[in-house]
């Protein structure tokens, strides 16, 4: 007979994740994983004690599976490409990882992980979006940070609003006219605060990024 192969965290986080992906956080369940992996439930519920404990680790391993590849997206772009490049990631996710979304995004973490994952501060309380406004900071010198940083906010609280409407609506807006909705809010948001978007015009590249 040849030696079972090691059950290891990752690839209990990379079946918890397809799991979630495909069929939600009600698939999310050991014995699910197990058969996935195929062994039994004794080496997923050794490595992470408890479901609480394993769908933390999911909550990050899946941001980072939605957020790691936005750095790379938005290199090299100017400011306001950049800007609407997160925009469309954001719509994107809702609209191809919907479960995913719903986990990351909508879900009372109490109820669907066991834990407050945000902690005691308010998310209101954080700059949303820190490195689009950070770029637009550096490139618009003579628009005052904080105006920037409020605009960059209110498109952000728009684009999660519209993504969630995306989802209760069975998504029949589709994902390119969500995309240049965000794009248009996004340009007046910033021009009513003096960002000179002067010149700028929707692109399917965007919806295409």
């Amino acid at each position: 007979m040849g030696r079972k192969a090691k059950i290891s965290k990752e690839m209990v986080l990379q079946a918890a994740f397809e799991l979630l992906d495909e069929s939600g956080t009600g698939a999310v369940a050991i014995k699910n994983i197990a058969a996935k992996l195929g062994c039994s439930t004794q080496p997923v519920s050794w490595i992470f004690g408890s479901m609480t404990e394993l769908k933390k680790e999911l909550f990050t391993y899946s941001a980072g599976k939605m957020w790691d590849s936005l750095a790379g997206e938005m290199e090299g772009k100017d400011a306001l490409d950049a800007f609407f490049i997160s925009g469309v990631h954001y719509i994107s996710i809702a609209c191809d990882h919907p479960n995913v979304f719903r986990f990351l995004n909508i879900d009372d973490p109490v109820q669907s992980i066991g834990e407050d994952m945000l902690g005691a501060q308010s998310i209101f309380a954080q700059q949303m979006n820190a490195q689009a406004a950070a770029a637009l900071v550096a490139q618009f010198k003579d628009v005052p940070k904080k105006k920037i940083g409020k605009a960059v906010q209110d498109t952000v609280i728009y684009t999660h609003g519209l993504a969630v409407m995306m989802m209760w609506d069975n998504y029949r807006l589709p994902k390119k006219e969500a995309c240049h909705m965000i794009f248009d809010m996004g340009m007046k948001m910033l021009s009513d605060i003096g960002v000179d978007v002067s010149g700028r015009k929707w692109s399917k590249k965007y919806a295409e990024m």
